[in-house]
């Protein structure tokens, strides 16, 4: 799990920007090249801010907040993760949520995203369709000493711009990890109660 983090923490490369036209063939840009833009973007301002970074360690939340996290598509990361515990929850259970669970993310990133701005970030081939809706980028994160950490990203075609909704690090999907563990917490305490944790853990790391 320690291996899987730091592949996590690696997550610079998980946001795109957004993608005209019907498909992927119709983008302006190729998709490696929108990954490693918005890569270099947040390894650019880790690099920039690094000693603001050692005085108010803070600031990484807004720098992920800024750079990655508008790309994700977070309402279906959450059905997902919560599977038929979703399907049962209240409009205000799945706000709140959302809401959680997104910061969630957000602090898990931040905790360590810091440690990595001088690592190289490959990017391997892929060939998508003019009409594919959905996409895997695969990528590798070089570790100094150590075997490079696979990082695949999902994503799909959502109203012109596309979204990451899923993250497979070294072979282990963010949504499968956390759907077992939040899974596991609804059914001894409830939903109100999985929630009510999150956002003690939330406030708790200081994440706005």
């Amino acid at each position: 799990m320690k291996t899987w983090l730091k592949g996590l923490l690696l997550g610079a490369g998980l946001s795109l920007l957004a993608w005209g036209g019907a498909g992927v063939m119709a983008a302006t840009q190729p998709p490696q090249e929108l990954v490693q833009q918005t890569a270099e973007q947040m390894l650019a301002k880790l690099r920039d801010e690094r000693q603001v970074l050692e005085q108010h360690p803070e600031r990484i939340y807004d720098l992920v907040n800024q750079v990655i996290i508008p790309h994700f598509d977070f309402e279906r990361m959450s059905s997902w993760v919560l599977g038929k515990y979703w399907r049962a929850a209240t409009p205000v259970q799945k706000e709140k949520f959302v809401a959680q669970f997104r910061t969630l993310l957000v602090r898990t990133y931040a905790k360590s995203l810091s440690e990595y701005s001088d690592s190289k970030i490959s990017y391997l081939p892929m060939r998508p369709s003019p009409q594919d809706t959905q996409v895997k980028v695969r990528t590798e994160v070089d570790q100094p000493g150590g075997f490079p950490i696979p990082i695949d990203y999902d994503l799909v075609l959502n109203e012109k711009e596309w979204k990451v909704i899923d993250v497979t690090i070294d072979g282990v999907s963010l949504v499968t990890n956390y759907r077992s563990t939040f899974a596991s917490q609804i059914r001894q305490d409830g939903l109100d109660k999985l929630i009510t944790v999150l956002a003690e853990r939330n406030e708790r790391d200081g994440v706005k």
